[in-house]
């Protein structure tokens, strides 16, 4: 999961000349990703050690990167 993160994001930033703030994930990739961080604790360390903020998104088929200009850790889940 984290080289196809890298890859994507890599991508991104090659294409757009800015790197992404944001991965978009479904539950099932979310829950994979956190296996693969075990070591990491809370959210807010995996999103500064990804570099993005993590969006939960449930008709999500494969992860995918974007920017924004919101600051998503200042939003609240609902």
């Amino acid at each position: 999961m984290l080289s196809f993160i890298y890859r994507i994001a890599r991508q991104f930033e090659l294409k757009h000349g800015f790197a992404p703030n944001l991965i978009h994930l479904n539950r099932e990739q979310f829950a994979h990703l956190c296996s693969e961080l075990a070591e990491i604790e809370g959210l807010g360390e995996m999103s500064q050690v990804l570099g993005m903020e993590i969006v939960l998104e449930t008709d999500l088929c494969h992860p995918s990167v974007s920017w924004s200009a919101v600051d998503w850790s200042q939003a609240v889940a609902v």
